[in-house]
C-alpha cells in the first residue's frame, strides 16, 4: 500500500462533532381539515402507522395541536412544506410548525 493513501485514524477520532439540532414538528388544529385527511398526511408524509396517526390526530383535534415527531432541520422543514402543499392542493388550511428542541 502506498503510504500517501493511508488515513490517520486519530484525526477522525479526535475531532468533536456536534449532533445536529432537533426540531419538533407539530400539527395545528383548524375547523375545516377533515380527520381523514390528517390521518392520510400522518401516514403518507410522516410514515406513521394507522394507529399512530389516529392517536396524533385525536391530540390535534382535542388539544389543538399534536406532536408528530422530532427531526433534524432539513427533514422537519421538508415535511412541513409537504404538509402545506398537500393541504393547499386539497383545499384545506392544515398547518404545521417546527419548534427547536
Amino acid at each position: 500500500m502506498n503510504p500517501d493513501n493511508r488515513v490517520d485514524q486519530r484525526t477522525f477520532l479526535s475531532e468533536d462533532v456536534d449532533e445536529p439540532k432537533q426540531y419538533r414538528v407539530v400539527l395545528l388544529n383548524d375547523d375545516f381539515t377533515t380527520k381523514d385527511f390528517v390521518v392520510a398526511i400522518l401516514v403518507g408524509v410522516f410514515h406513521k402507522t394507522h394507529e399512530e396517526a389516529l392517536f396524533i390526530m385525536e391530540d390535534v383535534h382535542r388539544k389543538g395541536r399534536g406532536v408528530v415527531g422530532s427531526y433534524i432541520y432539513d427533514i422537519a422543514a421538508t415535511r412541513c412544506v409537504q404538509v402545506h402543499e398537500a393541504a393547499r392542493q386539497n383545499g384545506y388550511p392544515l398547518r404545521c410548525v417546527m419548534e427547536q428542541l
